[in-house]
């Protein structure tokens, strides 16, 4: 009995069948991980658009305390930052290299 089913063949898988399979998931799981690729190179340049559209822009008022005679007794002075657009902010395109000309010297 152990001699028949050792010589059984029924069912059995070749080994080109298997080379056949192994190459088709193996395309396929490349072609997933393109894909995958992509998607987390646009996430990541959406993330990137928004944080160059954050505006760091900030002004802050000063503030002056009198002595009784009319003379400052304190007095702190304002400040402010204007920030002005980069060249790579608000890329549109998703464009991964920026041509900064501070860049393309180095």
């Amino acid at each position: 009995m152990l001699k028949s089913l050792w010589n059984d063949e029924t069912g059995v898988i070749l080994s080109a069948e298997l080379v056949l399979i192994g190459t088709i998931l193996v395309i396929g799981m490349i072609v997933g991980l393109v894909e995958l690729q992509c998607a987390v190179v646009a996430e990541l340049s959406d993330l990137s658009s928004a944080i160059g559209n954050l505006d760091q822009s900030y002004q802050v008022s000063g503030m002056a305390s009198f002595k009784q005679d009319g003379r400052t007794k304190a007095r702190t002075y304002g400040a402010s930052y204007n920030d002005f657009a980069d060249a790579c902010d608000c890329d549109s395109n998703m464009m991964l290299v920026c041509n900064d000309p501070g860049e393309t010297q180095k």
